[in-house]
This record gives structure tokens, C-alpha cells and sequence, in this order.
């Protein structure tokens, strides 16, 4: 009988732990909001804030205009096929220096492979902004939340 007791003690206490774990997993998981896109880092929040929604359209508007952008259907082709790879990467701010029109933001990708035991991947990567009608736009970006060949001459040898 005391055994008993002292079994259903124990798993009361679990379900009660389990039950304010879970409380506080959704409660505390706020949803990730657009911020003011007036500084650089704000424009590179927003666009990958865009594509982990889906608002491929948003994000496209980030683009800067230029040789070799590509069409919005090869844009969005891209990230619908590339779902798992950009997805699994999360985004931090270094350094960033504006100069004139251009800018130069530092970002540390974060990838996860896959796995619980797989390890994370960090890289040092630079994201160049540039002034186009007094906003912000997106000129180069690293993979994976960039095609390697946008704005790059397709038909140079």
C-alpha cells in the first residue's frame, strides 16, 4: 500500500512537471514579428522572416534591381525546393558598416543537419545591402537563403 502511495506520488509529480513544461513551451513561443526595415539589419530580418512564412512575395521585394535578379517564379521555385535547407539554418547579427548607398552586415548562419545528435554548424558570413530609392535592398545574400547564381553573368565562360 505505501508503495503504492509512493508510486503515484511520483507520477503525479511527472504529469504536473510535463504539463507546466508544455504550458510554458507555448506560451513563452511568441510568434516572430516584421520589425522596421530602415536599417539594414531590419531589411535582413524581414527577408528571412518573409520566407520561413512563405510570403515569398515580401521577400522578393527585398531584392535589389540588377543584372541577372531573377524572376519571381525562379525565385520562389527555389525556396519551395529548397525547403529543408533553409529551414533547418538560423540567422545572428555581427557587425554591420554603412558607407554611403552600400552596406555590409555580418551574419552568423546556424545549420542543423538533421539528428538529435548532430552537431551545429556555425559560419561567418557577410549579406551586402545597397540604398535603391531610399530603401534598403538585398544585393547578395549567402546560401542557403540565397541562389548561388543570382546576379551572377550566367553565360561567362
Amino acid at each position: 500500500m505505501k508503495q503504492d502511495r509512493f508510486l503515484t506520488g511520483i507520477l503525479i509529480g511527472i504529469g504536473v512537471i510535463v504539463i507546466i513544461a508544455l504550458s510554458l513551451y507555448f506560451l513563452r513561443r511568441g510568434e516572430a514579428i516584421y520589425i522596421s526595415d530602415d536599417k539594414p539589419e531590419g531589411v535582413i530580418h524581414n527577408y528571412v522572416l518573409a520566407l520561413q512564412k512563405k510570403d515569398f512575395e515580401k521577400a522578393y521585394g527585398y531584392l535589389a534591381e540588377g543584372e541577372n535578379k531573377p524572376e519571381f517564379s525562379e525565385f520562389r521555385e527555389f525556396f519551395i525546393s529548397s525547403f529543408e535547407s533553409y529551414n533547418r539554418s538560423g540567422l545572428s547579427f555581427g557587425t554591420s558598416s554603412v558607407t554611403g548607398d552600400s552596406a555590409f552586415v555580418t551574419v552568423i548562419i546556424q545549420r542543423n543537419y538533421g539528428g538529435p545528435f548532430s552537431e551545429i554548424s556555425r559560419q561567418h558570413e557577410t549579406v551586402d545591402l545597397i540604398r535603391e530609392n531610399n530603401l534598403w535592398k538585398i544585393k547578395h545574400f549567402p546560401y542557403p537563403f540565397w541562389g548561388y547564381d543570382w546576379y551572377q553573368d550566367r553565360y561567362k565562360q
